[in-house]
């Protein structure tokens, strides 16, 4: 096919896909309980998805019990409110009551520190099918980087929870409502977050947040449990000690095994990206780094072009919507795969397309070429030998490291 037909080819996906991502757009509602408008930045997010059933709560369950979540925030602040979703549930879910509190070690809290959420008012708050719900403001001194604990009891629960299965954290559940416990070392362990989804703060002036939105390698896979060392955590931890960004949020919008145009885990980024990238709160920057999943699906070689464009024409896609409120946008390439199992001819084709795509286009404000800093220089299809989970796809806690650090933290003061 000629440029000619390449580039018609190319307005036609876009056009579908813009049709496609107005229908989820109009889809589901939301029961959001708000504060007046203020100078809020998201601190932490996690992407909210269907939980399957291997990842549900292990008993005794989130009915009628209490679970204690821990999160890593990034930006500080001495206001804050808290998300809850149950944006994937057919059935109410009630919160009889929740606090926060800064986490000490395994399960434990700071008890001095702990303070109970209200919901418009009332400590209890039921969460319609397919809503979500912000507590009210609380006075709460937030340093940057610290680990909160969340420390719920729910009275009713939705068959389908909504939460956040990666969430390389562990979490508590004991029977009974324990809010208020300093320690739950008797619990019952679980690596997921479940109904929680996000935590604002009211910022110092300029403060901001840069969303990320991704897949597996964004979410953590690789990453150490309980040691909140994604890449996306290292570049926090960076922007934090920097003078320059100190007030910079990132908030991790991945979900592992997602998918950008069809199939894979949870809704794909052009369904989920007006609720989880364009709903956050304070957001200045967007890095985008998803793909792999769809080009790894390509079943043979004569649909990997046309992948390949709809990849191109959903990035344009998703840059145009940030744009037009404000956002810069950022393109991040794609990293090696070869000798992993997506690898083939014809998608490592398929991926020079949407990487050479992603350097050149003027759909993006910058380039963070990843690809460029995990590949091997003796052979540039396949990651560095140190640096992937042995599975020559997804990075190590060597490989998130050094992505992190790589990101130039000029590219969060223009």
């Amino acid at each position: 096919m000629n440029d000619s037909g390449n580039i018609k080819v190319g307005q036609r996906l876009l056009g579908m896909i813009w049709a496609v991502a107005i229908l989820f757009s109009c889809a589901g509602s939301k029961q959001m309980i708000t504060a007046k408008p203020s100078n809020w930045v998201g601190s932490w997010a996690a992407a909210p998805q269907l939980v399957e059933a291997h990842n549900m709560p292990p008993p005794p369950g989130l009915a009628n019990n209490t679970i204690r979540q821990v999160v890593r925030v990034s930006a500080g602040g001495e206001t804050l409110r808290l998300r809850f979703s149950n944006i994937f549930g057919k059935q109410p879910v009630t919160i009889n009551s929740t606090a926060i509190a800064l986490a000490g070690e395994g399960g434990r809290i700071e008890a001095s520190t702990q303070q109970l959420l209200k919901f418009g008012g009332n400590g209890s708050v039921t969460i319609q099918p397919g809503s979500e719900v912000f507590s009210d403001p609380l006075s709460f001194k937030l340093t940057p980087g610290v680990r909160l604990a969340v420390t719920t009891c729910f009275g009713q629960v939705a068959s389908a929870v909504t939460g956040h299965p990666g969430s390389r954290t562990t979490s508590y559940i004991l029977s009974g409502n324990h809010v208020t416990a300093v320690d739950f070392k008797n619990a019952v362990k679980t690596d997921h977050w479940y109904v929680i989804s996000g935590i604002d703060v009211i910022a110092a002036p300029g403060a901001f947040a840069i969303a990320v939105l991704g897949n597996s390698i964004t979410d953590g896979r690789g990453s150490g449990t309980n040691k909140q060392n994604r890449w996306t955590d290292i570049l926090s931890g960076r922007l934090l000690h920097n003078a320059a960004t100190k007030d910079a949020a990132v908030l991790n919008l991945g979900i592992g095994g997602n998918c950008v145009l069809r199939g894979g885990l949870g809704p794909t980024a052009l369904n989920r990206f007006n609720r989880d990238i364009l709903s956050q709160s304070g957001v200045k920057y967007l890095l985008i780094l998803e793909g792999i999943n769809d080009i790894g699906g390509i079943k043979n070689a004569g649909e990997a072009p046309g992948i390949a464009q709809e990849l191109i024409a959903a990035y344009t896609l998703m840059a145009d919507k940030a744009h037009a409120k404000g956002i810069k946008v950022y393109g991040c390439t794609i990293l090696p795969f070869e000798q992993s199992f997506y690898d083939t001819v014809f998608r490592q084709q398929a991926r020079d397309v949407v990487n050479e795509w992603i350097r050149t286009t003027d759909k993006f404000d910058a380039v963070i070429d990843f690809d460029k800093i995990m590949r091997d220089p003796d052979d540039v299809k396949k990651i560095l030998p140190h640096l992937h989970d042995h599975d020559w796809l997804h990075p190590n806690e060597a490989g998130y490291k050094k992505m992190g650090a790589a990101v130039d933290l000029k590219l969060f003061t223009r």
